[in-house]
Formats: C-alpha cells, structure tokens, sequence
C-alpha cells in the first residue's frame, strides 16, 4: 500500500473512487487542494454496473427529471472539460428512441408532446421496424447524454496514481482517529475525510444512521450486431451502445434482494424482453451487477457531520448518479472551502439532530 509522508497534512482524504469519489478528487484538486483518494480495487462500484445514461425523462409518466434544467448543463460540461484533461472521450451525445410497450405509454407520450414538452420529439416507427418490433410506435427524448464511465473512472484513477494521489486498500474505519487538526489514519493526516463509499457507508458509525435504502442494479453486456449504435433504445428495458457492436441491457433497481452476485432470474428476463423486442439476433457475452447506495428520499447525502465537522459525505446518488455527482461533488468542495451552501433538498442539515445521537464510537 503507498503511504505519504506522515509530516504532510492533506486538505482532503476521500473513501471511494466510484462515480462521486471520482469527483471530490477531481473539484478538489481544481480548487488547488491536496488529496488522497483511498479505494479497495478488489469491491466492485455501483458505478462498473451503471449505464452512463443521463436521461432528462423518467417515469411511466414522462415527466423531466428533479432539477434536470440545473443538472444536465452542468454534467455535460464537468464531463467535457473531465474528458479534454484526460485526451479521452467519454461524452456522447445520443437520443433515447421511446419503443412505447403499451398503448397507455404511447397516450402518456402524446399527452407530454402536446402539453410539457421540453425534450420530447416524434419520430418514425418506420425507421425502426427492421430491428424492432414497435405495435404501439415509437417516440424520441433528446438531449439525453451518454458518459463513458468506465473509460472516465480508469483513466482518472491512473492520473491519480501517476500523481501519487490514490491508495490502493480497503478502508478500515477502526485505524481511524480525530484529531484537533482533523483525522488521522495510518500514518495521514488530512483536514477532512470525506465517505464517498456507496453502500460502505451504511456500516460507518458515524452516518449509518441515515436513511439508507439500497437497491440492486443488474445489467447484460450484449453483442447485437445489426443494430445501429448512434441512439439509446427504451422499451419495458433499456438498450445502451457500449463499445463497438456492443449494448448495455438493463432495468432500473431491485429494491428486495439477496445478494450482490448477478442472478439467473434477471437474466432470464433481460433475454427474454431481448427476444420479444428485437427482429434480429443477439449473444449475451456477460453478466455485471452491483448494490446502489440510494435512499429513502431519493436525495443525497451531502455534507460534513454536525458532531465531527473533520468527516463528511457525499453519498446516497442513487439511480441518477451521472447527472447528480459531479453537481454534489462540486457543491461539497465549494462548501468545505468557501462556505456556499448545499442545496436544501440534499445538505445533511436536514438529519442534524438523527446525526447528533451518534456516539463517535469507532
């Protein structure tokens, strides 16, 4: 494990390098603060299984996401400009082509065409018969954005290495001490730690208290030759170009589960959603899954503890974590360095008397 100088004092030392953890790391150096990103290679990020989707449309009743107008200009430049210093691409831009499963889908669309309508476009079933097949016709979200994670996240992590920036272990909270300065684990010294752990968060004595609610998150990485590769495809699952002839397949959450391994009966109904939808043949090539740290409220945690103001967090994203992590992560830096505040629907302000019965016991 690479240690650093014990005489140095970091600004930050941030658990996790999954999506948020990423960038904490990122908007902290930026501010031109020191840190040091500690991330356990051997436990598997919500963030592998993610689609990259960032989608302003969600529901059954196709209505624009929480705060999309705020979120979707700001991922989509923190992801560029993330992109440009790492000369990879990681940002495309591609619509979401709605395969309405049911007639009631199909009004549901034709209801927010005509009377909210912010990113919706029709489009023709036509174009999609060959691949598909589309009884109840098709429509179009736009502005829908699709990040690389994977690509982003390894990339970043070797900056980091480079930079000598990142500790390749598992975070064992009971090597852990509060100082008067800040905490102290192994030998480092940092003004703040910061939890960006996912569901790690939830043992942690300090915010286990909080209202986690974690859901199961499976995908298929399908080879489907045929079919073209510029768009996201939505039925009752979601088609996502990955790499080459390569798709992402997958469903939201599984909010009751036994286990984090991927499971047979997800796969089954993935394949068989496959078979009815498409015209044309497909070879599953894996299976990938992972625990989301999502919650009760569907907001994230964010923010420093009101006991122990060393220690923060910036969790609980949830299911829309591409659009929410580089805003959260943002706003907790510029928090921590200029005292802004965090949105009112996000801060932790709002668990400040749960949070102050925590013991501290380690």
């Amino acid at each position: 494990m690479e240690q650093v100088n014990s005489h140095k004092k970091l600004d930050y030392l941030i658990i996790g390098q999954g999506l948020v953890g990423t960038w904490l790391s990122y908007y902290a150096l930026k501010a031109g603060k020191t840190c040091m990103v500690v991330n356990d290679s051997h436990t598997a990020a919500a963030s592998q299984v993610a689609s990259g989707v960032i989608n302003p449309v969600t529901g059954r009743r196709i209505v624009q996401t929480w705060m999309i107008d705020t979120f979707l200009p700001f991922a989509l430049n923190a992801y560029s400009d993330l992109g440009t210093q790492l000369n990879a691409s990681i940002v495309s831009e591609a619509p979401v082509v709605l395969i309405h499963p049911s007639l009631q889908m199909q009004e549901s669309f034709e209801y927010r065409y005509e009377h909210d309508n912010v990113y919706l476009q029709k489009n023709n079933a036509t174009d999609f018969e060959a691949f598909m097949h589309t009884p109840f016709g098709t429509g179009q979200i736009n502005q829908t954005i699709w990040i690389d994670l994977n690509l982003m996240m390894r990339e970043w992590r070797q900056q980091l290495i480079k930079d000598h920036q990142f500790i390749d272990a598992k975070f064992d909270i009971t090597d852990l001490q509060i100082t008067n300065e800040g905490i102290s684990w192994k030998g480092i010294q940092a003004k703040r730690i910061v939890f960006s752990d996912g569901i790690g968060s939830m043992e942690n004595p300090f915010f286990k208290m909080l209202p986690f609610a974690p859901n199961k998150g499976e995908a298929l990485i399908v080879e489907i030759k045929d079919l073209p590769n510029e768009a996201i495809y939505k039925h009752n699952l979601t088609i996502v170009p990955w790499k080459d002839q390569l798709f992402w397949v997958g469903s939201n959450y599984e909010w009751e589960y036994t286990d984090a391994a991927p499971s047979s009966t997800f796969r089954t109904k993935m394949e068989d959603a496959l078979t009815q939808l498409l015209k044309i043949p497909f070879t599953v090539v894996d299976h990938i899954a992972g625990i989301r740290p999502a919650n009760q409220e569907r907001r994230p945690f964010v923010g420093l503890h009101p006991v122990y103001p060393a220690m923060g967090i910036c969790n609980g994203m949830g299911t829309k974590g591409c659009s929410l992590a580089p805003y959260f992560a943002h706003q907790f830096i510029e928090h921590c360095e200029n005292g802004t505040p965090i949105h009112a629907e996000a801060s932790l302000d709002r668990f400040e008397e749960i949070l102050k019965k925590t013991s501290g016991t380690i």
